[in-house]
């Protein structure tokens, strides 16, 4: 195409209203009508990436294929695109700072000041273009964290000024905001929109293309009020309602033409309309299924879905391919005990065992491995769910009581849980993880191969323990079989029993994988084997 367009997405008035559905959304109608598109998330946060927050902090930390611990955002990128991002994808910050500091440190700036403007603006700006001019995209989509107003989004609305001016067409600012309905008043509210593009007006920022967001109906004499207020085309004004998917939203925006405004504010030609068959049948198939499969997730972060964000999306792409609805059973691990075991996950389809880390909830993890296990439930344990899976079997069928994995007691005489060789003398916890994709072998007569269809795999890690080898031929004795293996470290992979329905525990995370045109395989072959309960 030639030069890389670059298309900003900020926010406005409130947070969560959904920029990284809209990043994805405008990606996917961009990429639909044949452009190589990438979409990057620029976070306002000091840390050096999420991989050490707290998820009641920050939701679902996503791990990118090449081992860098992202914001849950890249999950949506991918998933809606089919694409995979990278470390280059998700910039903070402290990322930003850091880089400048170890310049300077270097001797970089011979001798300067350093200052926001220009050394670290001009950071944000390299950042910015690096995809395109390393990886010759189409168009490079940014969303930035935060809302316009924050003090510590300033560096980068300052970048965007300055970028917009550098590359003129090339470069183009969409602004989401919110209008609030005041159900006393009966009346949707403009005046929140008016003021968050004033704001970022007043940073040298105009905005080329506004998103709305709404729970009702914008009418269009509502609309006009706002492009007239905020010096934005009629055309270039656009609602985003309420959806019952998130997938909707990409149709939702084709309606309105927001790609055909993108094209044509770009200097590019519209061409026709794409279909998005393949989406709209996935759409169609999700709005056919009547029947329920009901699948628990057991965790101790049920309380705030973004958590297991990728997990819930990958179990809802699965039940809609095999043309059902999804309904989950929040189960709290902390609270289930022997006790109610039964009341909790009794009438269910299908149990997940969430992965996590630290010992709060786990004895629940146990619990819940333990009935699966002993009524056939289909069972899919990830990560430290695997771990569980593993550690249940040793206590209740091997006949060792006390074991457990050294993370919760570290002189437990059966650590069936290891710590990684490579890991015991790494003191610093962010970034310093078994991070990434690795290579799997999987044995051909297990469930797992049936679900993969072939035999070497790859899929991401994100763990510092791992099953220990030295119990491998007692637990394959005994009816757990270790079916997927790491051919260089020799890393048990994937374990399973074959002699129940379905009950197989990955070390890996197959949801980061998953997206809605490519569903993950064992996630399909999870949610049938549930159905099939």
């Amino acid at each position: 195409m030639g030069e890389t367009k670059y298309i900003f997405v900020t926010g406005g008035v409130a947070s969560s209203l959904g920029k990284g559905i809209i990043s994805s959304s405008i990606g996917k109608l961009l990429q639909a009508r044949g452009y190589k598109v990438t979409i990057q998330k620029f976070d306002p946060y000091i840390n050096i990436d999420p991989g050490t927050l707290n998820p009641y902090e920050h939701g679902e930390c996503y791990v990118t294929v090449d081992g860098h611990e992202a914001d849950l955002d890249l999950g949506h990128y991918e998933r809606f695109l089919g694409i995979q991002t990278t470390k280059a994808n998700n910039i903070t910050t402290g990322r930003i700072y850091k880089s400048v500091i170890d310049k300077e440190r270097r001797g970089d700036f011979l001798g300067k000041t350093i200052q926001v403007i220009p050394h670290i603006t001009d950071e944000i700006k390299r950042n910015v273009k690096l995809l395109g001019n390393k990886y010759k995209f189409d168009f490079v989509i940014t969303e930035i964290g935060g809302t316009v107003g924050d003090i510590e989004s300033l560096p980068y609305l300052e970048s965007i000024r300055q970028l917009k001016w550098e590359l003129g067409q090339n470069a183009l600012c969409v602004h989401l905001t919110y209008v609030p309905f005041l159900a006393a008043a009966g009346e949707l509210k403009t005046k929140p929109t008016q003021h968050s593009v004033k704001e970022l007006q007043s940073l040298g920022v105009q905005p080329d293309v506004l998103v709305l967001r709404t729970e009702h109906n914008l009418n269009m004499s509502l609309r006009k009020k706002v492009a007239l207020f905020c010096n934005v085309a009629e055309e270039a004004v656009v609602q985003s309602i309420d959806a019952s998917t998130i997938y909707e939203v990409p149709l939702l925006m084709q309606e309105q033409g927001l790609d055909e405004t993108i094209l044509k504010k770009m200097g590019l030609p519209t061409g026709e309309k794409p279909n998005l068959e393949p989406w709209k049948e996935f759409l169609k198939r999700r709005s056919q299924a009547t029947d329920e499969v009901k699948i628990a997730l057991v965790g101790k972060y049920v309380e705030l879905q973004d958590a297991y964000k990728s997990i819930l999306e990958s179990l809802s792409q699965a039940a809609t391919y095999n043309d059902h609805k999804l309904k989950i059973e929040y189960v709290q691990s902390e609270q289930l005990t022997e006790a109610n075991v039964d009341e909790k996950l009794g009438h269910v389809n299908g149990v997940v065992i969430c992965p996590g880390f630290g010992s709060r909830g786990i004895e629940g993890k146990f619990v819940a491995a333990k009935y699966t296990r002993e009524h056939d439930i289909p069972t899919f344990g990830i990560c430290l769910g695997m771990q569980c899976i593993a550690i249940e079997f040793a206590r209740n069928v091997l006949g060792y009581p006390d074991a457990n994995s050294v993370e919760f007691n570290e002189k437990t005489p059966h650590n069936i849980i290891d710590i990684m060789e490579e890991q015991k003398a790494i003191t610093n916890m962010g970034g310093t993880m078994r991070l990434g994709a690795f290579e799997c072998i999987i044995n051909k007569n297990s469930k797992a191969y049936q679900a993969y269809k072939q035999e070497h795999i790859q899929e991401r890690h994100r763990h510092r323990y791992e099953f220990n080898n030295d119990y491998r031929k007692q637990f394959e004795d005994n009816g757990m079989k270790c079916v997927g293996v790491n051919p260089e470290s020799d890393l048990v992979e994937i374990v399973e029993i074959p002699a129940l329905k379905w009950y197989i525990g990955t070390q890996f995370h197959p949801e980061y994988s998953s997206t809605v045109l490519n569903p993950h395989p064992l996630f399909i072959s999870f949610i049938k084997a549930a159905i099939g309960k």
